[in-house]
């Protein structure tokens, strides 16, 4: 189930396109204007670079997927709404209106029920709606732009008709700094009911854009705006670059008329009945080619070697059973040097499976005490000598991590995730320096591994697998022998970008 670079079947533009949840369905005729996420991003970083261009991003359909919410709870007869109806009135909104008329009754709704109610209330459940449903269906190709705009030191702006409370958790996992939406008026820390000012709607959204471009000394005729809906044709209009990102029919006729470029982002769905089936295939895949692994070297009464056995039988078993295949650039650094401390980006369970895929055989694993409460992967992770720590102890943690350096020198590898949790994003967070002190003290190399689309294979929170590619590029041994552990800030930085500037630019499969 995995291509290595070198495979025939793959070509290197291949590996730097998208890759589709769905491969394997026919190409379909691309409409009239229609431009790669690749030609666009390479148009940002021939264009002009610098603070006095500004890349404007709209919201719902061009950040975020619109999606269908939970349907509100009947109206509240009370002025102050309940929690779970003011969290679905945080994620309704988020869909987007298409209509003046659908926007007003957003606007009325939350007037009525938002007054009274504390901003920090709305705050703190803006980012927990963020956390629990939004995060999935945020594009991927976005986050690709901004980072791309962020390189250029574009001055980046998200713009939308809704509130703080519903982008601002957005605007901060992708980085952007500055935030244009709907002000709602505060007093004394409460809600009032009313909107601050003119709602960012059509032509209001143009003029905040206009106003911030005044006051921060944006050149507009320069900048790009990305849109998506008739609604936001005002908006569009601005930029000398004007992208129409997944158009509605009235601006994919204003594209065409104006020779407007068009991007396509996939659509992040919710799982389907497929997706289930295909999760119980995978974890049946995984039990069993976990089961018969071990079994396959019980004659040798060797731990390592039925370890080893277990994680190659119980990867492989998973990703026949959910359809997920697995390509890797960079394959002659997964087997050599060893031992070494090979290190990833986390952003999904599916990792483990992908990990385990992708290196083989010899290595093992760090992971958090609160795994040895799962009743499939606790077990597993302790035949293979996982080592648990307690990130809740620090000092429990380091001690914890002692045996590691001895594993090491052992011959056996190590898989460490520096970020120390699951992302919510693409985004790569900052690294913990553990990693790097015991392969200083082992005296072994560090391997990079960055892995892309597993958090669209399965979600953060969620255990269902979705069918797709996981591509995963192996880059070059970091020799760190030469690090002083007391002052390597610098150094953990340098190889944290590395991974970011990898996702940016994925290398070819050749």
């Amino acid at each position: 189930m995995t291509h290595r670079a070198g495979d025939s079947t793959l070509s290197g533009g291949d590996a730097l396109q998208p890759t589709p949840l769905e491969p394997g369905v026919g190409i379909t005729q691309q409409p009239v204007g229609t431009v790669s996420l690749d030609d666009t991003l390479a148009a940002i970083r021939s264009g002009p670079h610098g603070p006095r261009i500004a890349a404007v991003f709209d919201f719902g359909g061009t950040v975020v997927h619109g999606f269908n919410p939970p349907a509100l709870p009947g109206r509240v007869l009370r002025r102050r709404s309940s929690e779970r109806t003011l969290a679905a009135e945080l994620l309704g909104g988020i869909r987007g209106a298409r209509s003046e008329g659908e926007y007003e009754r957003f606007l009325q709704q939350i007037m009525y029920s938002w007054a009274g109610v504390p901003e920090d209330e709305l705050k703190s459940l803006g980012e927990q709606v963020f956390q629990r449903t939004v995060y999935g269906h945020l594009y991927p190709e976005a986050w690709r732009l901004v980072r791309e705009h962020e390189a250029a030191g574009h001055t980046i702006v998200l713009v939308s008709s809704l509130t703080r409370y519903q982008v601002q958790p957005v605007a901060d996992e992708l980085g952007i700094p500055h935030v244009l939406c709907t002000a709602m008026a505060v007093q004394d820390g409460v809600l009032t009911g009313h909107v601050e000012g003119k709602p960012l709607w059509r032509n209001g959204k143009a003029d905040a854009v206009r106003r911030f471009a005044s006051a921060h000394d944006i050149d507009l005729e320069h900048s790009w705006v990305y849109a998506d809906s008739a609604a936001d044709l005002p908006l569009l209009q601005l930029g000398g670059q004007h992208i129409a990102v997944n158009p509605d029919p009235r601006v994919v006729l204003e594209a065409a008329e104006k020779d407007w470029p068009v991007l396509h982002f996939r659509p992040r769905r919710s799982p389907n009945a497929a997706d289930y089936a295909r999760t119980l295939a995978g974890f049946t895949g995984l039990l069993g080619g976990a089961l018969f692994g071990v079994a396959a070297k019980a004659h040798t009464k060797e731990r390592r070697r039925m370890a080893d056995s277990m994680m190659t039988y119980a990867a492989d078993s998973t990703l026949r059973g959910t359809g997920v295949r697995v390509r890797v650039a960079g394959a002659e650094y997964t087997r050599a040097p060893r031992p070494a401390v090979f290190i990833f980006n986390h952003q999904s369970q599916f990792d483990i499976v992908v990990l385990a895929e992708v290196l083989g055989t010899g290595f093992t694993g760090i992971a958090k005490k609160e795994i040895t409460k799962n009743p499939v992967f606790g077990p597993l992770m302790r035949f293979v000598e996982v080592t648990f720590i307690d990130r809740a102890n620090s000092i429990a943690a380091k001690a914890a991590l002692e045996p590691v350096v001895e594993t090491l020198r052992g011959g056996l590898s190590v898989v460490i995730a520096p970020e120390g949790t699951r992302s919510l994003t693409p985004s790569v967070g900052p690294f913990k320096k553990g990693a790097f002190h015991i392969a200083i003290q082992a005296g072994v190399p560090v391997i990079p591994v960055v892995i892309r689309n597993a958090g669209e294979i399965a979600w953060r929170n969620s255990a269902i697998v979705r069918k797709g590619v996981v591509d995963v590029a192996v880059l070059a041994p970091i020799d760190v022998s030469g690090w002083n552990p007391a002052e390597m800030d610098a150094d953990v930085e340098r190889v944290r970008q590395l991974f970011v500037e990898t996702l940016l630019h994925w290398p070819e499969l050749t």
